[in-house]
């Protein structure tokens, strides 16, 4: 009776663990299959085709785009046990369009940390956004090695954005530079600029060279972009560097920067650069811009209530507080 007993007692938490995976992997396939289902072709760059005998997307249409092997992925979409990196996982959720509450759900499916450049935003510290808000009047942001913006004050929004509203793949410094007109026009030395951050990058992506998030970028930019994909082929390297960076800004005229990298993760890249007045003129105009702006956000903000009044010292009437 005692060896049954003991039985039961160490095979029950095996069994318990064994069906929770299996479930997981059931609720990762029904998942999968029916996010590719929703896409139409043309949403993701293909020809409609005449006829298909399932809605959305074909599997093996998912693979190429997702620069998968075509028998992983409908092993991954039948609930195989097959390993999963971050970096694989990432190139499925961008290749079936998830949104951020999605692709979290992908990862807790998978039961694989979110390595990319979403997670980093939900793992800086409530004190990196502080810094960089007492930063203020001057810009400063927080990016990762692939230019993925992860945070940033309002004063880097000025100058740079709007990023807010933006969605994440598309808040990227080099997607920026390389597709937004405003911010084009707005650096004058855009040809000098882009050159060393393409060749920036190209030294950063050889310790991930093999990771789909990258490659993705690259893809994307050369298919946005002639210049990109100009100087890409140049195959050029460089280090990050503090130098200057001259800014017209549509507000308040020219702006000389002299941009600062502070390291928070070296592994990652992740850094904080900071973007501070090269002379006189240049501070005085990121104070305008950030005194611009303050009055624009208290302008946006819903009318308060109004308040009973009382009398203040010298008989004028205040709001009450």
């Amino acid at each position: 009776m005692s060896d049954q007993l003991l039985t039961s007692t160490v095979a029950s938490p095996v069994r318990v663990t064994v069906d929770g995976a299996h479930g997981r992997r059931k609720e990762l396939a029904g998942f999968l299959r029916s996010r590719r289902e929703r896409i139409a072709p043309d949403q993701v760059g293909l020809p409609p085709a005449a006829r298909r005998r399932t809605p959305g997307l074909r599997r093996e249409e998912v693979a190429t785009l997702a620069g998968v092997g075509v028998t992983w992925y409908t092993w991954l979409e039948q609930g195989r046990d097959i390993n999963a990196s971050p970096q694989v996982l990432d190139a499925v959720a961008r290749t079936l369009l998830l949104d951020p509450h999605e692709r979290e759900h992908l990862f807790r499916l998978a039961d694989v940390p979110d390595g990319t450049g979403q997670a980093e935003c939900r793992t800086l510290p409530p004190t990196a956004q502080l810094l960089l808000d007492q930063l203020e009047p001057y810009p400063a942001c927080i990016r990762n090695a692939r230019y993925d913006i992860l945070a940033f004050n309002q004063a880097f929004d000025a100058l740079m954005g709007p990023l807010a509203d933006l969605p994440f793949e598309e808040r990227n410094s080099l997607w920026r530079l390389f597709t937004s007109p405003a911010c084009r026009a707005a650096t004058l030395d855009w040809e000098e600029g882009t050159r060393r951050m393409v060749a920036e990058y190209r030294a950063a992506m050889a310790e991930h060279i093999a990771e789909p998030a990258w490659k993705c970028l690259v893809t994307r930019l050369t298919q946005a972009s002639p210049e990109f994909a100009e100087l890409w082929e140049r195959h050029e390297v460089a280090s990050p560097e503090n130098l200057t960076k001259r800014y017209l800004h549509p507000e308040v005229g020219l702006l000389k920067l002299n941009y600062t990298h502070l390291w928070l993760g070296q592994r990652l890249g992740t850094r904080m650069t900071t973007y501070t007045p090269a002379d006189e003129q240049t501070g005085a105009r990121l104070r305008e811009l950030h005194q611009l702006h303050r009055q624009e956000d208290r302008r946006d903000q819903p009318d308060r209530p109004e308040l009973p009044e009382r009398r203040g010292d010298r008989g004028a009437s205040i709001p009450a507080a």
